[in-house]
């Protein structure tokens, strides 16, 4: 007589509780990238930048590979490895340091709200996720928040081209997530950042010779910091708990919580960069944030 054996009811709900905390540990760590960002670019170009940060990081990336891991990836996982490459190693830390040469941290942070939306479009064309239709309510008027924001406050030429790339970022960071998110349900949520650091690290050596500082920050240890953190937390431990975090409870579901890193940043932005915060800027954070229980409980 076969023996069935009985699933605990709340087995579901716990799994998708513990990956909202681990998203949410990851999304705090993110919410400090553009802060440390604009740190790191009053000492470093944009190109130069992005190629150390992947390089610092891929250096922790192969130590962890060595250590923990036995397996490789399957050849047929060699291209999706390299999307992510593109899209969170090279796509977003480029077109973000660009930004912010642009617009102020605060403006650029702000951009971070329309991450859902994008995590959620590249979740359904390459994760095959379907959320309901109400959660596409909630994520574009979040999203539309962001836009007016960005429309009745563009202010100079430089702001719209800094909003540009910002947004471009955006786009592609959605879309490494997404990604990685697929990969991370067989490999592993650390074990894809790690990859894809790897295979993309021979580039980003040729890259970085090419743009070698001829001088180095020297009186300004923010520059210093500021690479320190984006390649340590944004460019690598971040997306150990991020990935394993949207593999485990979907990436619609837990890529609303990147809601809040506009309203975390803000906060790193006044207390770290002593920026000046536009109460329409806080206003527009918070009505942002109030679509995250009506997205999350929807997705």
């Amino acid at each position: 007589m076969a023996i069935v054996r009985a699933v605990p009811h709340d087995a579901g709900m716990e799994t998708r509780d513990r990956g909202l905390l681990l998203g949410l540990i990851g999304v705090v760590i993110f919410s400090g990238s553009l802060p440390a960002t604009r740190a790191a670019v009053t000492g470093f170009e944009p190109i130069f930048l992005t190629a150390a940060r992947a390089l610092l990081a891929a250096l922790g990336a192969v130590i962890a590979l060595g250590l923990f891991e036995n397996s490789r990836p399957l050849r047929s996982e060699v291209p999706s490895l390299l999307v992510v490459a593109a899209s969170v190693v090279v796509g977003f830390p480029l077109l973000s340091a660009l930004a912010l040469m642009e617009i102020s941290v605060a403006r650029g942070v702000l951009f971070t709200g329309l991450l859902p939306l994008s995590t959620a479009a590249w979740a359904m064309v390459r994760g095959g996720e379907r959320p309901r239709p109400a959660f596409w309510v909630f994520a574009l008027c979040g999203s539309g928040l962001v836009a007016a924001f960005a429309l009745f406050n563009g202010g100079s030429q430089g702001a719209w081209l800094g909003d540009a790339l910002m947004l471009a970022a955006i786009v592609v960071c959605g879309l490494g997530y997404a990604e990685g998110a697929v990969l991370s349900r067989r490999l592993g949520g650390w074990q894809v950042i790690c990859w894809a650091l790897a295979l993309s690290a021979p580039i980003m050596l040729g890259l970085a010779l090419m743009t070698w500082p001829a001088h180095w920050p020297t009186s300004d240890s923010s520059a210093w910091l500021g690479l320190a953190y984006v390649a340590m937390f944004s460019m690598l431990i971040g997306f150990f708990f991020w990935y394993r975090a949207l593999a485990i409870g979907g990436s619609s579901r837990v890529g609303q919580l990147q809601l809040l890193q506009p309203l975390l940043g803000l906060g790193l932005c006044a207390v770290l960069l002593h920026e000046s915060i536009a109460w329409s800027l806080v206003a527009t954070c918070i009505g942002v944030l109030g679509c995250v229980a009506g997205a999350r409980r929807l997705a």
